[in-house]
């Protein structure tokens, strides 16, 4: 038997959940966390592209499973802003084909689209904490594609055949994540200048606001969660309610070295029209499962530090 009849077969015993992006950071760690979970790579293949349809109702078909948790697309903010049209195929039409697949080949369970905070766009500091009520404004080509996908799930949602739910998660971090990303580079930073001697000089952008962070595998048992108890149609803030101050988090990373290190504001990383404090609220998310942060987030910290010098160190 093939791994790939393997895969299938496997999909028909009990339970089973599909995710998409599962070569991402956060996809990758959803099949660590959940061992009865497949990846859509697994079945349609590596270069799997999500707006193929014809690929995908080949992989799919023959399949049994009972959910899918849709995290398959550009997530990168500055990688949109270089190519929007890129970014709104496999984001917006990408989940289009995904859903017209899976209803080709029957399925009948449960699907959550993954969404984003960075939907809200620029809220005013006065209507903080974010609720999910707040009115949508994407700022980016990212968010857009995001925003244009939630309407597209609530449509599928009152007319596909099943149920969807959408999750807009707000800033999650943790060891593994790429270095693109905020806190993981600023980490990485921190791990060559110590290794490389003085000048010990750490490059930041606008690091003077604040943001709303979760260790990832909160996120993805968010997801779980969810899954069991959300509601059909519904959007649900996977966030903190907590607001971290970047330059604190930044100062404990250089405290974790155990060396002194000095910050640097650098032009080229500066954001225009920067959301100077953003914080979420989740009171629906716990409502509708119960859910709570199980992670604390200085753990984490030493966390992805401590991947990031295995990682300089191999």
């Amino acid at each position: 038997m093939t791994k790939l009849e393997m895969n299938k077969a496997e999909l028909t015993r009990g339970k089973k959940r599909l995710v998409t992006g599962d070569k991402g950071f956060v996809g990758a760690l959803c099949l660590r966390e959940w061992p009865d979970a497949v990846g859509l790579s697994e079945l349609a293949g590596s270069d799997v592209d999500v707006r193929d349809r014809d690929a995908l109702v080949r992989a799919l078909s023959g399949t049994t499973f009972d959910e899918v948790v849709h995290l398959a697309g550009i997530s990168f903010v500055p990688e949109s802003v270089a190519d929007p049209l890129g970014t709104y195929g496999v984001n917006f039409l990408g989940t289009l084909s995904l859903l017209e697949s899976l209803r080709e080949v029957g399925f009948k369970g449960r699907f959550l689209f993954v969404s984003s905070g960075d939907a809200y766009g620029l809220v005013d500091e006065a209507s903080l904490p974010v609720t999910e009520s707040t009115p949508l404004a994407p700022r980016n080509p990212y968010a857009v594609s995001k925003a244009a996908a939630e309407a597209l799930c609530y449509q599928w949602s009152q007319t596909g055949g099943f149920e969807v739910l959408v999750a807009r998660p707000f800033n999650h971090i943790g060891p593994g994540q790429s270095e693109r990303f905020a806190l993981s580079d600023f980490a990485r930073q921190i791990v060559l200048l110590v290794r490389g001697g003085a000048p010990r000089v750490l490059l930041v952008g606008n690091i003077g606001v604040t943001r709303d962070f979760l260790d990832a595998r909160d996120v993805v048992r968010a997801y779980d969660m969810l899954l069991e108890g959300g509601v059909n149609a519904n959007v649900y803030n996977i966030c903190s309610s907590r607001e971290y101050s970047l330059s604190d988090l930044v100062s404990r990373l250089i405290e974790i070295s155990g060396q002194e290190i000095a910050v640097e504001t650098d032009a080229a990383r500066w954001r225009l029209a920067e959301q100077r404090r953003m914080l979420g609220s989740n009171a629906k998310l716990v409502a509708a499962t119960g859910w709570a942060p199980a992670f604390d987030l200085d753990e984490t910290l030493i966390q992805i530090y401590r991947h990031w010098e295995q990682q300089v160190d191999a």
